[in-house]
Formats: structure tokens, C-alpha cells, sequence
């Protein structure tokens, strides 16, 4: 597998929280802008403990027989995430995991204001967290009408191009 450099560190090099409020920010992706995107990437998560991400995230590419193709930190969140294939890999403590898993999925949509708008327009959907900046872009949560609760997130680079 080839890995590449980005800002000194490498997609396979964990970068692993020393306390709760050390975390660096850090974005790794092959593809850092999905407007785009002709339709959406559905990315399933998978909650994994503190230390755990780069076994888990070797457990897919090995399995799915891919990369990875994203790597980030949301230090403000407290979390580490991956993607392999269509898997979202999500590492933190218990306590920050929590709240999070009342989120069945991710969509990694072409744009959050397009899909904001269309879910306005369905009865019965409920926008749970209101579009914010997240690390790759922007991103908000809605409960469907069924129940299921999804992020869209909407990629766009960073002041960095990554």
C-alpha cells in the first residue's frame, strides 16, 4: 500500500490523544471537495475505543482490500476519524462516543444547503444539529421521518488545500 506525506505524517501514522484536550488538527483525504459528487456517499459508522483506530482501520483494508482514503481529528469533539470503503470509523472515549451513537449514518453529500432545503420540504424531518463547521466542511444531523437519524456532511478543502 503507498502512503503519502501530508504535513509530515503519513495516513497509517496514529495520531493519538496524550490527554483529553491534546489533539491535533489534522485532515488527510484523497478527495477533499465532493461538490462534485453525482450522488452521495453512504458511510456506515463503526464506534471504536481510544488506541484503537489504526487496528480497526487495518481490520477493513485488509477486508475490503482498499485504503483508506480519509483520516482526520476533531479535537473539539475529541475524536479521530477514518474512512475505508464505505465505513466511517469513529475513535474516542466512552463518555465523547456517546452522544454520537444515536447516529445511524453519514451521507457525504455535494452540497448541505441543497440537502438542508430538500429536508425542509419533507414533513416529518427534524434537523437535530443545525448545519455547523465541521473539519472537512460542513455538516448537520436530521431525524427522518422513519426514525433514522443521519449526518450530511459536505467536503470542501481547507485553508491548507487538503
Amino acid at each position: 500500500m503507498n502512503t503519502r506525506l501530508v504535513d509530515g505524517h503519513s495516513p497509517r501514522e496514529p495520531w493519538r490523544m496524550s490527554n483529553d484536550t491534546d489533539l491535533t488538527p489534522t485532515v488527510w483525504r484523497r478527495v477533499n471537495d465532493s461538490s462534485g459528487f453525482a450522488a452521495p456517499r453512504t458511510l456506515i459508522r463503526v464506534y471504536t475505543p481510544l488506541g484503537t483506530l489504526e487496528s480497526v482501520t487495518s481490520f477493513y483494508e485488509r477486508l475490503l482490500g482498499v485504503e483508506r482514503d480519509m483520516r482526520f481529528t476533531y479535537p473539539q469533539k475529541r475524536l479521530t476519524l477514518a474512512v475505508v470503503g464505505s465505513f466511517l470509523l469513529v475513535e474516542g472515549d466512552e463518555e465523547t462516543l456517546a452522544p454520537f451513537r444515536a447516529t445511524d449514518g453519514t451521507l457525504v453529500v455535494d452540497s448541505a444547503e441543497t440537502y438542508l432545503a430538500r429536508l425542509a420540504a419533507e414533513e416529518g424531518t427534524e434537523v437535530l444539529d443545525p448545519p455547523h463547521r465541521v473539519p472537512t466542511g460542513t455538516g448537520f444531523t436530521v431525524r427522518h421521518p422513519d426514525g433514522t437519524v443521519v449526518e450530511y456532511v459536505e467536503h470542501r478543502p481547507t485553508p491548507d488545500g487538503n
